[in-house]
């Protein structure tokens, strides 16, 4: 008896309801980057009188609670345990009471408030924005590993690397709608209206996710219809010492951990470098930045596709880091030229849209799906590190070299040891046999 899944029609719908979902999330999470030179703007002219550190520290703030609190690890656990449905339901419901902390703290006169947070004065509206962050962070990155469980659920044994692929590309959408947007969008109106334009997109990430469990719910009625589950289906906590001895499992968590360390937090930096270093409009600066995500939605299907049915998933991955490095060794150089700034950031989706497509669907190739949320939860926990670090460093560089070099290098110096990771995988691959080289799609007898 066939699955639901196994309709074309079924599976691309769930599809659109969690990437729905997940692209708002997106917008959420980078509608803040294009306003740095606006938050660092004197309170007389309607900024809120940050420094480079401030924004540094607001930047990393959405890891905190993953990170320092074991969340996200956490959030793992609970969606092995408790299904995508609840689990993805809860994560929409913490970005929604993110985005109102946030809100609260930028709408909020503190006067001169400071408080003291690990030895470092920061006025009110740091913590308060920084928290509101953190909270945003765990339903964030609890959302980024319930859909793509719930893809592997619905695409297993079809076109799973598409399905992703595609599921990013409207993520990028988010992403590059808040880098377009966000910056207009305030000079129009007020520092706080992306902000409010981000609650109500949240709202409707929700709204359909929940439509998307009613679907899940019939998913589980065609599977029982037509077999039994059996004990070993289900997660153990057991199962967490399988994922831990897997050599494949690390090699992938460190490239995580480089490849988006220097990705993430790089866009944030990226509207304030090309106003400073490339003399680009501030506006327009927005939607240079935006060309990497913008770029992703096209090229990251399409990649996935091609992996699909071709595979050479690891050597897709090493190509795409590669370039990463080199756009970043290439904003460190003492160039000032704007179409020089375009071309890198060109080149920049490209690779940005490469290595995603390859990278995911290769998890579920060396992590049952029992224990697959467990699996996501850790790569995205240690990742967090990462995100929460990388920002910081850069921040504090930036502010003692204002040509930016100092901050390009850290970059490109993470990303080039991201290429050297992939490497290894790609040899680990040929020895143990993982299949990561091989095709997604399993044809037809």
């Amino acid at each position: 008896m066939k699955r639901l899944n196994d309709s074309p029609v079924a599976r691309w719908t769930v599809l659109i309801i969690v990437a729905t979902a997940m692209m708002m999330g997106y917008f959420v999470n980078d509608v803040m980057s294009p306003l740095e030179t606006l938050l660092e703007a004197p309170v007389a002219e309607g900024g809120l009188g940050w420094s480079p550190s401030h924004y540094g520290f607001f930047s990393g703030a959405g890891s905190f609670i993953n990170v320092f609190l074991l969340m996200l690890f956490f959030s793992g656990l609970i969606l092995d345990k408790m299904g995508v449905r609840f689990t993805g339901t809860l994560a929409c419901s913490l970005m929604v009471a993110g985005v109102l902390i946030k809100l609260y703290g930028l709408t909020t006169d503190f006067g001169n408030a400071h408080t003291c947070f690990f030895g470092t004065q920061l006025p009110m509206s740091v913590v308060v924005m920084s928290l509101g962050f953190a909270v945003f962070g765990v339903g964030y990155e609890m959302t980024g590993i319930t859909v793509s469980k719930a893809m592997v659920r619905w695409f297993t044994g079809h076109e799973l690397a598409l399905a992703m692929g595609l599921q990013l590309a409207m993520a990028r959408l988010g992403t590059a709608a808040a880098l377009s947007l966000s910056a207009p969008v305030a000079r129009h109106y007020t520092l706080s209206t992306p902000l409010l334009v981000s609650l109500a997109f949240l709202i409707i990430g929700l709204l359909a996710f929940l439509v998307f469990c009613v679907m899940d719910r019939r998913l589980d009625g065609s599977t029982a219809a037509g077999q039994t589950s059996s004990a070993a289906d289900e997660f153990r906590l057991r199962d967490i010492g399988f994922i831990v001895r897997n050599p494949g499992f690390w090699l992938i968590t460190l490239f995580v951990v480089l490849f988006y360390s220097a990705v993430s937090p790089f866009l944030k930096f990226a509207t304030k470098l090309l106003v400073v270093k490339y003399g680009v409009d501030a506006d327009l600066a927005g939607f240079f930045t935006s060309i990497a995500p913008f770029g992703t939605m096209l090229l990251t299907p399409l990649f996935g596709s091609f992996y699909d049915r071709r595979g050479h998933g690891v050597t897709l991955v090493i190509t795409g880091t590669a370039m990463l490095a080199f756009v970043h060794f290439g904003f460190s150089l003492p160039a000032h030229s704007s179409l020089f700034a375009l071309s890198l950031m060109v080149i920049l989706a490209i690779g940005y849209s490469l290595t995603p497509a390859a990278l995911w669907p290769c998890v579920p190739k060396i992590i049952p799906l029992k224990c697959l949320g467990t699996a996501y939860s850790m790569i995205f926990f240690i990742q967090n590190f990462g995100r929460a670090i990388i920002p910081m460093m850069v921040g504090r560089a930036n502010e003692h070299d204002p040509s930016y070099t100092s901050g390009m290098l850290i970059f490109a110096v993470t990303a080039s040891a991201g290429v050297a990771v992939a490497v290894a995988l790609l040899m680990a691959d040929r020895r143990m046999g993982y299949g990561l080289q091989l095709p997604n799609i399993k044809k037809q007898h």
